[in-house]
């Protein structure tokens, strides 16, 4: 199976530059399912379900959250009928829509998406890991799923490791998020699973992670109250990455990160200067 999975999507200049980049990659990779980060997509802060179907409209086939997927509350009254979008796994119960689902490729395979959120330095939701570990208790990776993928939002980087090694030769790929910088370690750790701290952002990193980078500066320097915290609007970059599972395990055979377009270094399957 072969999967794109896309980092925080950055308000507009992140939508339009990853909906730009989609037909492309598209046509160069043929993904059989598409995963992207949609916490940020409405102007910096949560997602609305026009934003998701552009997105949808465009090829994605899931989109996972964080830490700010209820900034638009009209979410709250909408994921519950939206299955493609997921919230933190490890909410408290009764919190609308789901952390977790089972869905079909393009090429009728079964991908389990999950969406947990890390507890360092963030909000303090239930557990991830016991989270993540009720969930593989229903779906066995090459037998009852063709492939999982974990996006697991957190700030940490050694919470998101610790994660990855909790999960290794049980899930296809632990990828992090929320960070907005794309990290250099993409590896197939030693059971087989897929591995890369941070997949950055869709957003221009001419900036603070997104954020106008004279708004952040003026906050960090003056340790005052400023503007409002507003999305940079210049080129973006269009940060992932890919994934190619073996067909009988579901394990991991590719992991290769993914650059297209802004300030970044182009990377990523398979002509890394289209």
């Amino acid at each position: 199976m072969r999967v794109l999975f896309f980092g925080d999507v950055m308000g507009r200049t992140g939508r339009d530059a990853l909906l730009g980049a989609l037909p492309g990659l598209t046509a160069e990779i043929s993904p059989d399912f598409i995963v992207v980060n949609g916490e940020n997509a409405a102007g910096g802060f949560g997602l609305t379900q026009d934003i998701a179907n552009s997105l949808f409209a465009a090829g994605v086939d899931c989109i996972t959250t964080g830490n700010h997927a209820w900034d638009q509350r009209s979410l709250l009254t909408e994921i519950d009928k939206e299955p493609r979008i997921l919230r933190p796994l490890n909410s408290p119960p009764g919190t609308p829509g789901k952390g977790a689902n089972v869905y079909r490729s393009k090429t009728g395979r079964t991908l389990l998406v999950m969406n947990p959120m890390g507890r360092l330095f963030m909000d303090a939701l239930d557990d991830p890991f016991q989270a993540v570990e009720r969930e593989l208790a229903k779906h066995r990776l090459g037998a009852t799923v063709d492939g999982i993928l974990i996006d697991i939002h957190a700030e940490a980087s050694s919470e998101k490791m610790a994660l990855a090694h909790y999960v290794d030769g049980r899930a296809s790929l632990v990828v992090g998020t929320h960070t907005h910088i794309p990290t250099a370690d993409a590896q197939i750790l030693p059971g087989g699973t897929a591995y890369q701290t941070d997949a950055g952002m869709c957003g221009d990193y001419d900036s603070v992670i997104g954020v106008k980078k004279e708004i952040s500066v003026h906050r960090f320097v003056r340790k005052l109250p400023g503007e409002r915290m507003v999305p940079a609007e210049g080129p973006a970059t269009v940060a992932g990455v890919y994934l190619e599972t073996d067909p009988k395990s579901g394990l991991a055979t590719t992991i290769l990160p993914i650059r297209r377009g802004g300030r970044l270094m182009a990377t990523g399957p398979f002509n890394a200067n289209a």
